[in-house]
């Protein structure tokens, strides 16, 4: 029991001491313009970066994302075959699905910050395609299984800063659809996936995360990835919850539609044409009835107290 203890205590002393070390190498890469010194690699950091990627420290996590923004978009220090590979570490159990399902504890930050250097690689593959097409495969089925599976929907922690998993999991799915190999199909599978997150029974989102949720489906529009119809069929989808029992989960997936429905009117109205007059009539129909409030559909009593 002794010998166990001890272990314990060098674990998290080591832990500690590897945190300490990181934020120090991160403050000065941020002071030296991220530019590294003389016997000092990437690989080194990309260890200790991973190793705290969802540390409870906000500014931490935030420091470790800015170094990956910089190296990966920026500056583009990553060679395609350390991009393949730290792509495919950041997608395994340690990562993306590290505890995946579980709520209300710290495992989140690491899901969470893990698909935002995945987002970031996606750029780079898009414009110089390294993944091969298994790769791509692997990359959306794992996208997918982790915005379906994601259960742990809080957005800002008091102490802990952003989980944003909702959000962070809707920027990577705008980069997914559009690879030139998404087709119609992964078109569909992104707008079921974003369906079952503003259907999750639990959570009415309150930090702006059906706006990025929004994105996805204003670029299927803007750059006319799925027939103007689909779409607008899957808006009149959302408003079918108003025909279920009125419970809480009825209530999550009306409120979370109509402000979904909301975000993508407005974008849509500012363009300022007259080529989307159909999904503009789906949208204004749909949050006619997800609004109960909107004059005939005006109810008192019930959950809506």
């Amino acid at each position: 029991m002794k010998a166990c203890i001890l272990d314990e205590d060098v674990n998290e002393r080591g832990t500690k001491d590897t945190r300490t070390e990181l934020i120090h190498k991160l403050h000065r890469l941020e002071e030296e313009q991220y530019i590294l010194r003389e016997g000092e690699s990437i690989q080194d950091f990309t260890d200790l970066m991973l190793r705290h990627i969802g540390d409870p420290e906000p500014e931490l996590r935030e420091h470790i994302y800015s170094t990956f923004y910089i190296w990966l978009k920026r500056d583009k220090k990553f060679t395609d075959e350390e991009m393949r590979h730290l792509l495919t570490v950041l997608m395994d159990d340690r990562y993306l699905f590290y505890r995946i399902g579980s709520v209300d504890d710290h495992s989140v930050l690491t899901r969470a910050f893990a698909v935002l250097p995945i987002a970031l690689i996606m750029q780079r593959d898009r414009i110089q395609p390294f993944l091969t097409p298994k790769d791509f495969q692997h990359l959306k089925r794992s996208l997918l299984r982790y915005y379906q599976e994601e259960k742990d929907l809080r957005g800002y922690l008091a102490a802990e800063g952003w989980a944003h998993a909702a959000a962070h999991g809707a920027d990577a799915l705008e980069e997914l659809i559009r690879y030139k190999e998404s087709d119609i199909e992964v078109q569909h599978e992104v707008l079921m996936a974003i369906t079952g997150m503003l259907h999750n029974g639990v959570r009415i989102f309150d930090e702006e995360e059906d706006e990025r949720m929004a994105n996805v489906v204003d670029t299927m529009i803007s750059e006319s990835l799925l027939p103007q119809q689909e779409i607008a069929d899957w808006i009149h989808s959302l408003a079918q919850c108003t025909e279920w029992p009125d419970t809480r989960a009825q209530r999550v997936a009306r409120v979370n539609g109509k402000n979904m429905v909301r975000s993508l009117y407005f974008r849509t109205l500012a363009r300022h044409d007259g080529n989307h007059r159909r999904l503009t009539s789906a949208m204004l129909t749909a949050e006619a009835k997800l609004n109960c409030f909107n004059g005939a559909n005006h109810t008192y009593g019930g959950n809506e107290a």
